[in-house]
């Protein structure tokens, strides 16, 4: 059964957001939400001091690394990671952090969404770990993952919105956290896509 996220108890994952990937997204408007929705998800996590993993998909010189502008809204609590398994559970020094860090919920973006996310859903539900997929922070080369998403939802991850585990997180926090994070953030941006594969 699928809990509300509280920030205490989870941590976020970015998977393999690299140059190589982004490049084979179909044009530049939607690289371009991809990378920004990816950013503000990266600075919603710093402001909420949850942890992120970030993971990098080998060979970095073929690949690239995470996008600048992603990279600076990564407070001290984000750790990048090379992987060379689609499932991040399947790295040691991932693995091992993972541990670490004591929290059993994830909140995941990144991709590509019926590879690597799929792969590391799987890897983390094996876990024990109560998984959130942020669907529309999702993207891959592949135009249908359908299947993919019905599987993550099948062996129980649970799919959300970014305007979802906003409001979620802000709830979440009790003693008048809305009006700072409207401070922060602004209000919701209404042009933020609901869905992006």
């Amino acid at each position: 059964m699928a809990k509300r996220i509280v920030p205490g108890q989870c941590w976020g994952a970015i998977i393999d957001v690299q140059e190589f990937f982004l490049s084979q997204l179909d044009n530049r408007a939607v690289r371009s939400r991809i990378e920004t929705n990816i950013k503000n998800f990266a600075r919603l996590l710093g402001y909420f001091q949850i942890p992120v993993v970030v993971t990098l998909e080998r060979p970095i010189d073929d690949k690239g690394l995470l996008p600048k502008r992603i990279k600076t809204q990564l407070l001290d609590g984000a750790e990048i990671f090379e992987k060379d398994y689609f499932d991040l559970t399947k790295e040691k020094k991932i693995g091992s952090y993972i541990a670490r860090l004591k929290q059993k919920q994830v909140v995941v973006a990144g991709c590509e969404t019926d590879v690597c996310v799929l792969q590391s859903c799987l890897g983390l539900l094996g876990l024990g770990c109560e998984v959130y997929v942020v669907e529309d922070l999702l993207f891959s080369s592949s135009q249908n993952v359908d299947s993919a998403i019905a599987r993550m939802k099948a062996e129980g991850a649970v799919f959300l919105t970014y305007k979802t585990l906003y409001y979620e997180l802000i709830e979440a926090v009790e003693g008048g956290h809305t009006a700072k994070m409207l401070e922060t953030f602004g209000p919701f941006p209404e042009d933020l896509s609901d869905f992006a594969a």
